[in-house]
């Protein structure tokens, strides 16, 4: 990955920190059985890797000894310390700046490293390397990511993709050559991890899980997605227009009411 792809990659989330992370969901804590259980044991230090808002770093508040939420993106990495701080500083979690392939922690240091949401990001090779130099024998990695959009409606779920197209699209036309963000695909996770051949075992797992939601929420998980963002930030209006047709929409779906959403995960990881 050149320089410039990675900074593209991290400034992809600047602007909208507080949106997402009012948004997006918490991970589920399924994710804390299934991957103890694999461990076999509770884990003593996790890292989270690419932690964003750090959704997915305070769940393992009362399930580990010390937790490291390592980011790059300093507006992402604000909100979290923001919270960090709300809750009196727990002296076990920390956020760090960092970067994937580069991580501030000593060798066989870690039982688990997790990426919510945030591998595809990442220069797999490298990254995995990386991951593996840190973990413990019998540590694992673990990435994994919601399936988009949420289940909802047949309407709604329609709507929503159509969005997301229509503001990926004008991204990709609106960026200037050399500054477009790029992302690996999910779907290669787990060739990724085997292709490494620095675990000796791997899977996917895929779980679900149920959360409340209003209208504005659902609105507002299409519009925290990063290629939307990019679209308005370099001034595609008729996406704004288009965000307020789906909102309209969402509203009229939703008929005043909150509801019982699912979203569904895939989770591959590895064992060193």
């Amino acid at each position: 990955m050149s320089e410039q792809i990675r900074q593209n990659n991290i400034e992809r989330f600047s602007g909208f920190s507080d949106l997402y992370d009012q948004s997006r969901p918490k991970a589920p804590v399924d994710l804390i059985g299934i991957l103890t259980m694999y461990l076999g044991r509770s884990p003593e230090v996790i890292a989270d890797v690419g932690c964003g808002t750090g959704l997915s770093s305070f769940i393992w508040l009362d399930h580990a000894k010390q937790i490291v939420g390592i980011e790059p993106n300093d507006d992402m990495r604000a909100v979290a310390m923001n919270r960090w701080q709300e809750l009196g500083g727990p002296k076990q979690l920390q956020f760090v700046k960092g970067l994937s392939y580069e991580l501030p922690l000593e060798d066989s240091s870690v039982d688990l490293v997790t990426c919510s949401q945030s591998f595809h990001w990442m220069d797999p090779q490298p990254t995995l390397q990386e991951f593996a130099r840190v973990l413990r024998p019998g540590g694992i990695f673990a990435a994994y990511d919601c399936d988009w959009p949420p289940v909802a409606s047949p309407q709604l779920e329609q709507a929503y993709e159509e969005l997301i197209q229509l503001g990926d699209k004008r991204a990709s036309e609106l960026s200037e050559t050399g500054k477009e963000a790029y992302k690996w695909p999910k779907d290669q996770h787990l060739q990724q991890i085997r292709k490494s051949g620095l675990f000796r075992y791997s899977r996917e797992i895929v779980f679900h899980h149920w959360e409340d939601c209003d209208a504005d929420r659902y609105a507002n998980l299409a519009l925290s997605q990063g290629g939307l963002q990019t679209a308005l930030k370099l001034g595609a209006d008729e996406i704004a227009a288009a965000a307020e047709q789906f909102r309209a929409r969402v509203k009229q779906g939703f008929g005043g009411e909150s509801r019982r959403i699912l979203f569904g995960y895939r989770m591959r990881l590895g064992v060193k």
